[in-house]
Parts: structure tokens; C-alpha cells; sequence
């Protein structure tokens, strides 16, 4: 009888992963396909770069946005939208950063500059053209160098 339970429950985390993983499926599709917020930030902040792929990339049940762009850009884009990282090699525009952390990073490291943001639920951070990484609160204040 425990045989029996155990095979049950064999298959069925076995049919949970199996199906998980049918939604895992990511999907080239045209710029023009991407919603409407996320072609509006493109335009905004990135107006003279060519979008070379958009992707939608399924996170169990939500699905995220990654755009690549010229100059070896990438976006990438939570489940409601909203920018959540950008990883370049090159300058970032300052109009993607917040004011907070641009102010602190010009403070401090005048001679370098930006070349990715990440945003978690926790903190944001950003990463600089000699490697530092910086660590910021929602708010935008510095709260340590990151290793």
C-alpha cells in the first residue's frame, strides 16, 4: 500500500513538472507585438537603437519582456511591465536611471559611468564601467559597495 502511495505521488510531482515546464516555452516575437508601455520606454530612452529581438519569457505563470537592442543592449521587463534591468556595455542614458543614484554615482565616481541597473524587490543596483558594484535602497540611498 505505501508502494502504491509513493508511485501516486511520484507521478504527480512528475506531471507538475512536466507541465511547468510546457509553460517555460519562450517566444521570439515582433517589436510591434510587445505591449505598448514597454515599445513607449524603448522610444523614450533608447531612440537611436535598432530593436534586434523582443522575447517573451514565461516565469510560471506571469510572462516577462526581454528586449535586445543595438550596441548590445538588453531590457528586461517584470510581468506588469515595468523595466526591471538593463545591461549594456556602453553608457546608459541618464534618463533610465534614477536621480538618486546618478547624483551619488557622479558624486563619487566622476570619471566613470553606468552600465547596468537592476532592480529587485528589495534594492536596486547598478554596476559601473570598472566593475564596482553599487547597492541602493527603493529609494535610492547608497548602501554599500557589493562584491
Amino acid at each position: 500500500m505505501k508502494t502504491i502511495k509513493n508511485l501516486k505521488n511520484l507521478l504527480i510531482i512528475s506531471l507538475f513538472v512536466v507541465s511547468s515546464s510546457a509553460f517555460a516555452q519562450d517566444k521570439i516575437i515582433p517589436f510591434s507585438e510587445a505591449p505598448a508601455s514597454i515599445q513607449a520606454y524603448v522610444s523614450k530612452h533608447f531612440p537611436n537603437h535598432k530593436v534586434l529581438q523582443t522575447e517573451i519569457d514565461y516565469e510560471g505563470l506571469t510572462k516577462e519582456y526581454e528586449v535586445i537592442l543595438s550596441d548590445n543592449i538588453k531590457l528586461e521587463f517584470d510581468g506588469k511591465n515595468n523595466i526591471k534591468n538593463i545591461d549594456a556595455k556602453t553608457k546608459l542614458p541618464d534618463s533610465v536611471i534614477p536621480k538618486e543614484i546618478l547624483d551619488y554615482v557622479k558624486a563619487n565616481y566622476p570619471n566613470n559611468f553606468i552600465i547596468e541597473w537592476d532592480l529587485d524587490k528589495t534594492h536596486q543596483s547598478v554596476e559601473l564601467n570598472n566593475d564596482i558594484e553599487l547597492e541602493f535602497t527603493l529609494n535610492g540611498e547608497f548602501l554599500r559597495i557589493d562584491d
